[in-house]
């Protein structure tokens, strides 16, 4: 059904490009910027458009330029939806590069109350795009890598419960905009049964007109807490591989491709991305070295050294073999997680899930 309405969406803007280039033939007349627009500040896609237009034919320029003007028209469209909720789209703006973002003395003012709600900045994060980049800080190694184009797909689950809206849609965009399209089999959002109304119909309105057929929501009718929830974005997944993560992250590109690898090459295998920080006052993202995850006497899971031999391989880009997990982030082949008989549903502890799947798996 995801892939028939992609289809859908595809044929569409398929008419409309080819609605413009017959508009050309007809009209034949050159295209006037309204007074203070510029394809650049709107979408950056359009000036890529324009410069593979250069040296080009005249004609080539022309049809070039009307396809960018259609782009921008669509990208008008969808941008009035995160407007319409107070939230900005695009590239650029606060915190653009994980730098850390500022408010004003007044504004600062306004944030006390939603920081406090939250424990992070939610006042802030709704002045910082749901598109902003981030540093990428893999290994020069890692960058160079090649990987085929057989991969499996992913379903990307996120568990939210009162969540602030623009952290959700932050995750969401960062997850599409930095996993290639033919990766993606689809992302589910399951809410545990949150109260606030900007994360019931407003949410589901945002993301089915902006990302059609791709994401779902699930909506618990109860609070099961963060082991059944996840449980239940297991039931709802369709993608060979499963990725669970909090509804609070942030994707880099090429995340996505060594984790599928490894797990097409042993299905048994379960993966945990590295993880940066995000500041909860600045959105800052900080760099976290590479590590392993151990849990203490107490049980308590931490970050721990690689062992040994993977400090003697020199190979900053090897992936660590590790005892423990970091519940927040973690990626399985869907029909083996389900094998090992998931995640114990009567886990109350926080943390438990940490050790119990490192002792399953």
């Amino acid at each position: 059904m995801a892939s028939l309405r992609r289809v859908k969406v595809l044929l569409v803007l398929n008419l409309i490009a080819v609605a413009g280039f017959v508009l050309f033939l007809a009209k034949c007349r050159p295209i006037t910027a309204k007074s203070g627009d510029s394809f650049h500040d709107i979408h950056p896609r359009a000036e890529v458009a324009n410069s593979t237009a250069h040296g080009g034919s005249s004609i080539q320029d022309a049809v070039l330029k009307r396809l960018s003007l259609l782009e921008d028209i669509v990208y008008r469209q969808l941008n009035g939806l995160s407007k319409s909720l107070g939230l900005i789209e695009g590239y650029g703006g606060r915190g653009k590069g994980g730098l850390p973002a500022t408010l004003s003395p007044e504004e600062e003012e306004k944030a006390k109350g939603p920081h406090e709600k939250y424990g992070y900045n939610s006042y802030l994060s709704e002045k910082i795009s749901l598109d902003r980049s981030i540093p990428d800080y893999r290994p020069t190694k890692c960058k160079e890598l090649k990987y085929g184009k057989d991969l499996p797909q992913i379903s990307i689950i996120f568990i939210f419960v009162n969540e602030a809206l623009s952290v959700i849609l932050r995750s969401v965009h960062s997850a599409v905009n930095h996993t290639p399209a033919h990766l993606l089999k689809e992302i589910i959002l399951v809410d545990d049964n949150s109260d606030e109304e900007e994360l019931k119909a407003p949410l589901e309105e945002y993301v089915n007109k902006r990302y059609p057929g791709l994401v779902k929501v699930v909506r618990n009718q109860k609070r099961e807490g963060l082991i059944r929830a996840r449980i239940e974005g297991w039931k709802a997944a369709t993608g060979q591989i499963t990725g669970f993560f909090d509804a609070h992250v942030e994707f880099t590109a090429g995340w996505a491709e060594p984790v599928l690898s490894r797990i097409q090459e042993n299905r048994k295998r379960v993966i945990l991305p590295s993880i940066d920080n995000i500041k909860q006052d600045n959105f800052e993202v900080q760099r976290y070295e590479n590590s392993a995850h151990g849990y203490s006497w107490e049980l308590w899971c931490m970050y721990i050294s690689p062992p040994k031999d993977w400090w003697d391989a020199g190979d900053p880009s090897l992936p660590i073999r590790t005892p423990a997990m970091i519940g927040c982030s973690f990626v399985v082949n869907r029909k083996f997680f389900g094998e090992i008989g998931l995640l114990d549903p009567g886990m109350d502890v926080y943390g438990g899930e940490n050790i119990e799947l490192g002792i399953k798996v």
